[in-house]
């Protein structure tokens, strides 16, 4: 039986998003084909999405950004849980590489932490990263001059990741300048089919009302503008954080016995931050976005060109978002359509091809 490591960034379920779909590819083309996930994402988000056999070994793999909610970084935090992550580096390697020489796997997939390409590297086994950023590029805005440590830790990163045997770039992302070889791959998207009738009788929302999915990823969004969400004549939200009090117009996700990707393929439109998945998903499925924007994470430009270029997106403000004056940007949004056709979400069969010879 060949065996995947698989190496998943914890921050948020994006990363995760992407290696799903690859990873069920490469079952189709390998029936025994055993994956081995080792990441802080919970094993719960890889229940109903993964279709190969998988173990779940919960270990943080790198820091990402420290959040304050989905939508704003803790600079500070962030640089002081990298500062205390390298201090306890050889300690990890150690680790890692026991780990994985006792799995022994044909090949690592990482997406995206460096940790795992060092150890890869240490325990003779090839490393493909998977990735449309690096943490480099995510970080590197936030470096100081006066602060040499923050150098010095990029510079870390910089030595881990050109020790990647390949660099996979799911489109759209930035160049990964970090890695010393580097292909692009298609847009990777995992749809399912539509449910919108029942789960619109479910809820019931009549024919001149529309469903909204808020989707903020896996950091949790608890404060939200619910009594103006309650007051939004013609639409309904599901949600995945309780309401503060009950409203025939918000419903809770876990209530509902849809996963996550089916909700998406069938409500309206969706409300997110640009987060890879999602954004990708939804231009995917023609699904309206409205979207509030963080101007400081790496992947977030190039995620909303993708969205206008081949999808239907409306900014929404974050002092409008926070003030649930939501009605101009949802009523908007009902009148744009997509400029092009989308690219075919060609990502997940690209990097299989590229993974099938070490798996072989």
């Amino acid at each position: 039986m060949p065996t995947i490591w698989c190496a998943i960034s914890g921050h948020g379920y994006g990363h995760a998003a992407q290696v799903v779909p690859v990873l069920n590819d490469l079952g189709k083309r390998l029936p025994n084909l055993k994956a081995i996930l080792r990441t802080a994402v919970p094993s719960g988000f890889f229940r109903d999405r993964l279709t190969i056999a998988w173990d779940h070994q919960s270990v943080h793999q790198d820091v990402g950004c420290i959040q304050k909610g989905p939508l704003e970084i803790d600079v500070p935090a962030t640089w002081a849980a990298h500062v205390q992550f390298h201090a306890e580096w050889k300690r990890r390697m150690t680790e890692e590489v026991a780990a994985i020489g006792a799995a022994a796997p044909a090949v690592i997939l990482a997406d995206t932490p460096y940790l795992a390409v060092s150890a890869g590297k240490e325990a003779g086994i090839p490393v493909v990263a998977l990735a449309n950023f690096t943490w480099i590029d995510a970080l590197t805005p936030f470096a100081e001059a006066q602060q040499p440590h923050h150098k010095a830790i990029l510079e870390a990163m910089q030595d881990s990741y050109r020790h990647a045997n390949l660099a996979l770039r799911v489109a759209p992302g930035l160049p990964l300048a970090a890695f010393s070889t580097v292909v692009d791959i298609g847009p990777i998207a995992e749809t399912r089919d539509s449910h919108r009738d029942e789960i619109r009788n479910h809820l019931g929302v009549n024919d001149s009302e529309r469903v909204v999915l808020l989707a903020f990823g896996g950091i949790a969004l608890n404060a939200l503008p619910w009594e103006a969400m309650g007051r939004l004549q013609g639409y309904h939200f599901i949600v995945s954080s309780p309401p503060s009090r009950p409203s025939p117009r918000i419903h809770l996700a876990s209530t509902l016995r849809y996963s996550f990707n089916t909700l998406m393929a069938s409500v309206d439109l969706v409300m997110t931050k640009p987060g890879y998945g999602t954004i990708v998903e939804a231009v995917t499925l023609g699904l309206p976005v409205v979207y509030v924007r963080r101007y400081n994470f790496a992947d977030e430009a190039p995620l909303v060109e993708f969205l206008h270029r081949y999808g239907c997106g409306h900014e929404l403000s974050l002092t409008d978002f926070q003030a649930g004056n939501w009605q101009p940007a949802l009523d908007t949004i009902r009148c744009m359509n997509a400029s092009a056709s989308p690219p075919l979400p060609t990502g997940a069969s690209d990097a299989a091809r590229f993974l099938m010879p070490y798996l072989q």
